[in-house]
């Protein structure tokens, strides 16, 4: 069984640059739509025998129609091509209110040829499975404020845990009601303990439901595919079961700007270990982001671009430049210069933070009173750090004595 595995698509992610003229759809939205096209094509091509996307297919809970239609396009090509597809609901498809619609919803309202959308914690076997010779527990999004709602708990850690701990003993009793001859395929939006976020910071217990190590790395499943976290990961990297986080098909922020993207091609078969095939995503759009601290006032557009990478390295690539200097510095900043020298890119951002340099504070024990006005100025020069502070002291001493009446 070869089984296609991806998440977190968020095709109308559509905050950076301009509209396609002839499409009318945001380019950013085409880079997203480029990203699902190589898997469909890779999908069909290589026939295997399912598709899991384990759910986020939009980033907006009521996306446009023109985005579902997109999104529905690259569905139907799959169906045609009569490949099983299961869609898991992720946090960003469902609506927070009860009874709204989920934007999955039209696949099962119309109850599409090979397609599945799973909105509700549930054991697929091989008769919902169009024959297919495994079964599949999925797991779509789960927020805990819900299942307290519906099951009348108090906000409290210990319902947390009793929640967490009772949807840990479904899933364990829907492994243990599998067919040990076929292999078990765990599907899921959403957290686990010890997987590592964009940007290395650990998963902490939130609001929504974390599922143990322990639950995702039991040998009688199969294989495990995650959605909702964009770190590609295999979070039980080295042993059975592949426990993996394919990420996002694109990146979506500054965050996975030196992430690459991926989907997964896991070759399932019963009594042998997983195997497990990272495609990698080659025509993403490049995030750029850099950081830097101008130190002079001489000459400061031509440092902020130094700080820049070459043309040819920023060319179509989405770029930030953030930059911190004094307050007072701020009309030196030739913002046109930096962005005829970065013209090519796709978007440049600069980001402006002026630094207000905070006031001189005087010893304790001292007032002002006590202090002369060559002291007072020794203190401000010192906190600023003022070059040729001693020249400054000296000229300054010339014009207090100058002005002294006793000269």
């Amino acid at each position: 069984m070869k089984l296609l595995h991806f998440a977190d698509a968020h095709i109308d992610m559509a905050n950076y640059g301009r509209h396609d003229p002839v499409s009318g759809l945001p380019l950013r939205v085409l880079d997203f739509l480029k990203s699902l096209d190589t898997i469909v094509d890779t999908a069909i091509a290589r026939k295997v025998d399912m598709v899991i996307f384990a759910g986020d297919a939009y980033k907006d809970r009521s996306p446009a129609p023109t985005f579902q239609r997109e999104w529905g396009r690259r569905i139907m090509r799959l169906a045609e091509a009569h490949i099983p597809t299961l869609l898991l609901v992720g946090n960003h498809d469902i609506s927070p209110a009860v009874g709204r619609a989920h934007a999955l919803q039209e696949f099962k309202t119309l109850q599409v040829p090979f397609v599945k959308a799973l909105d509700a914690p549930t054991l697929l076997k091989p008769e919902d499975l169009w024959g297919l010779p495994l079964q599949v527990i999925a797991m779509p999004w789960i927020a805990r404020s819900g299942l307290m709602a519906a099951t009348g708990e108090t906000n409290s850690s210990e319902a947390f845990s009793r929640i967490e701990e009772n949807m840990g003993q479904l899933i364990e009793g829907w492994i243990e009601d599998c067919d040990p001859s076929l292999p078990i395929i765990l599907t899921a939006h959403a957290s686990i303990e010890g997987a590592k976020f964009g940007g290395e910071r650990l998963v902490m217990l939130g609001n929504d439901l974390v599922l143990t190590g322990s639950l995702v790395k039991n040998p009688k499943l199969s294989y495990v595919a995650m959605g909702h976290i964009h770190k590609p990961q295999d979070v039980n990297e080295g042993h059975q079961p592949p426990v993996v986080y394919p990420g996002s098909i694109e990146r979506v922020d500054f965050g996975e700007a030196k992430e690459d993207r991926f989907f997964v091609i896991a070759d399932v078969e019963k009594g042998r270990d997983t195997k497990v095939e990272w495609h990698q995503l080659t025509a993403v759009r490049k995030f750029i982001d850099r950081r830097t601290v101008l130190r002079s006032s001489e000459e400061a557009t031509k440092s902020l671009i130094e700080a820049l990478p070459s043309p040819q390295e920023m060319s179509d690539a989405i770029v930030r430049l953030v930059v911190e200097y004094p307050r007072e510095w701020d009309s030196l900043i030739d913002e046109s210069a930096l962005r005829k020298y970065a013209e090519g890119t796709f978007e440049l951002h600069l980001v402006k933070r002026p630094q207000s340099d905070a006031r001189v504070r005087i010893p304790e024990g001292q007032v002002v009173s006590s202090l002369s006005p060559l002291e007072l100025l020794e203190q401000y020069l010192v906190s600023a750090k003022t070059a040729n502070a001693d020249e400054l002291k000296k000229l300054a001493q010339e014009i207090i004595s100058n002005d002294s009446p006793n000269t």
